[in-house]
């Protein structure tokens, strides 16, 4: 049976100490075998089996294992069919995005390995064909389980069933594999939020997982959402709290099969690869910076020097990939972990998104009502001060003239999304964690110098400015479809919106001069005062154009 941290799990601890003793030995063994193959290597002539192949890491798993190891033999896709449209139709969109342009190029035939299979995470043997499974057990060597929902304010019944039930079933067809090399198990870093150090083990769970399903059972939805906060105690939503159950009932099922875990924090944008700033989804800090694009977001609740963990994309990927080949090449005596973080080696604050009202003003969005600009504070009055008064009261007015025009109002009810992720984000914005990364660091310093350099794990040459800038754009060029080509349109806009701020505040400043100060005799020499030094100045300027 896997062993559990016990405790507190800091670093000190017994079970800590041996894990990391057993981790070197076996790197140092690896690292002495002159005969281990490469990444590409070890895919060449394998089938890979990927669930949540349609969401963000899926997606840029599936083309970085096609273009990265071209001798693999195929991709089976775990697809459900959505809102009318076939499982094969959706990878087909999928696939004929940007991010696959150079993979087309470069490799023109390698779409050819993609192979469907649908299902759904839900159903009993996540809902796969009898025939579908067969093929499966005699040629899956690699699966990749990236499937869950990632919504913070999930059901907690239907985030059990998505994250926790998924990896029951995902581990009984592994079982039934006859060519299985490795499981690899997407979690996150915050699965174990309620600790502050958070060491490369799984913890005992918070709750007996089995319990709890079992009990869901019967209970009606509403009792169920009555006791949500109660069960899932002082973690902040039901999305880590499921995600630290999976990864203990992956621990007690998965025994005897070769399994790692990797736990990637916030995931962000592409770093490099497919293409820097490549975003497909609102999710996370994503739609926090459009709101702030568009205007509608003015302050954001949190601590300036907190460390803001953002994970790209294609790092994570590329440790997912890594760490798959190194289990399934050395198939180490426990399952490894991987923390899959940045602030370990390259730490970044979140002062570093203060930044990003200045690029939206660069390269604004289209869509934008008001002037980009915003700021942190951890007060809540200042933030819900700036908020209304500089979104939600105008958003009213907007929705208004919409109105007038025959069109749909919009403005205040995205105001009320974005309250309401902010929120949802703020237990990460105010804390922070600090994570070990030893099996990072370890798996490193065995690959390759070719490995290092296509399947890049080492953060630290990231420039986090850089980084956040190219992100805003790739929201706009990706997420909202906007041409880059056009943007002279949107400064333009941008510009229009900063002359009637200009304008709106100068006439604001006048009225209130006039109607509530001006009662004064005193008051009105002032402004007499004023008013001359003006045109004094103008006609001062006019002569010196003149003589000129």
């Amino acid at each position: 049976m896997p062993a559990f941290a016990e405790g507190d799990g800091s670093v000190g601890s017994k079970d800590v100490a041996a894990r990391k003793k057993e981790i070197n030995s076996s790197w140092d063994i690896m690292a002495n075998n002159n005969t281990t193959p490469s990444i590409a290597e070890f895919f060449a002539d394998k089938s890979i089996f990927v669930t949540g192949a349609t969401g963000f890491i899926g997606k840029v798993l599936v083309e970085k294992l096609l273009r990265s190891c071209p001798a693999l033999k195929e991709i089976f896709l775990l697809v459900r069919p959505k809102a009318g449209q076939a499982a094969k139709s959706r990878i087909e969109d999928i696939t004929s995005c940007k991010m696959f342009d150079k993979l087309k190029i470069e490799q023109p035939d390698s779409l050819k390995k993609l192979v469907v299979v649908e299902g759904d995470i839900q159903e009993p043997n996540l809902g796969i064909s009898e025939e579908d499974t067969a093929r499966l057990h005699n040629e899956v060597s690699v699966v990749y389980h990236s499937a869950a929902t990632v919504k913070f304010d999930e059901k907690l019944s239907l985030a059990l069933k998505l994250n926790v039930g998924s990896v029951q079933k995902m581990v009984a067809l592994c079982h039934g594999m006859k060519k299985l090399e490795v499981l690899v198990h997407v979690s996150t870093a915050y699965a174990n939020c309620d600790r502050k150090h958070i060491e490369e083990v799984v913890y005992p769970p918070p709750m007996d997982p089995y319990k709890l399903m079992n009990a869901t059972e019967w209970m009606s939805e509403e009792m169920i959402t009555s006791i949500t906060s109660k069960i899932v105690g002082n973690r902040p939503n039901t999305y880590t709290f499921t995600k630290a159950l999976a990864e203990y009932v992956l621990m007690q099922e998965g025994e005897g099969l070769p399994f790692c875990i990797v736990r990637p924090s916030i995931v962000g944008a592409a770093w490099k690869e497919p293409l820097p700033g490549w975003i497909d989804n609102f999710n996370g800090p994503s739609g926090l910076f459009i709101a702030t694009g568009i205007g509608m977001l003015r302050s954001m609740l949190g601590n300036i020097d907190g460390l803001a963990d953002i994970s790209p994309v294609d790092y994570v990927c590329n440790l997912l990939i890594a760490a798959s080949w190194h289990t399934g090449v050395h198939r180490p005596a426990s399952p490894p972990i991987y923390n899959c973080v940045t602030s370990t080696t390259n730490p970044s604050r979140w002062n570093v998104v203060e930044d990003i009202a200045e690029y939206y003003t660069k390269t604004p969005l289209e869509m934008t009502v008001r002037r980009p600009s915003a700021f942190f504070t951890q007060n809540p009055f200042i933030y819900n001060y700036a908020q209304t008064v500089g979104a939600k009261i105008p958003s009213y007015f907007i929705d208004m003239l919409l109105q007038l025009k025959g069109k749909k109002p919009r403005m205040v009810k995205m105001c009320n999304r974005i309250y309401k992720s902010v929120d949802t984000l703020k237990y990460f914005t105010f804390n922070h964690w600090e994570w070990s990364n030893h099996n990072l660091e370890a798996l490193q310093a065995v690959m390759s110098e070719e490995d290092k350099k296509v399947f890049y794990t080492d953060v630290r040459p990231l420039d986090w400015h850089s980084y956040i800038e190219a992100y805003c754009v790739g929201t706009k060029q990706y997420v909202l479809k906007e041409d880059l080509n056009s943007i002279h349109i949107a400064r333009r806009h941008i510009r229009m919106l900063r002359n009637l701020r200009w304008m709106f505040n100068t006439v604001l400043l006048v009225v209130f001069w006039r109607v509530l100060i001006a009662r004064s005799q005193i008051a009105r020499n002032l402004w007499y005062f004023v008013l001359n030094l003006f045109f004094k100045f103008l006609r001062y300027c006019r002569a010196t154009s003149s003589t000129q």
